[in-house]
């Protein structure tokens, strides 16, 4: 369980995220956290590119805060995550 504040957020935002298999699967775009405990539930992460950063890429992956496995320079999660696009 990690509880979520406006600090820790904007630390999450913007990290690198690795799979069980150290490939990158994108950055930390967004966190949805449960508005009454204020609990993460999922990180919601880009895939990057230029596309991205014009604002013209939807490719983005949701990833359950249950299969994050440690959260420092770098968040690492702890299986393979296939394709969990919205």
């Amino acid at each position: 369980m990690v509880v979520i504040n406006l600090r820790i957020r904007e630390e999450i935002i913007g990290k690198e995220v690795l799979n069980g298999q150290a490939e990158v699967l994108g950055r930390v775009k967004d966190v949805e956290a449960n508005e009454e405990t204020n609990e993460i539930e999922s990180l919601i992460l880009s895939k990057g590119g230029i596309s991205e950063s014009l604002g013209l890429s939807s490719n983005e992956v949701i990833v359950p805060i249950e299969q994050v496995k440690q959260i420092g320079d770098k968040i690492l999660l702890v299986n393979k995550i296939e394709s969990i696009l919205i």
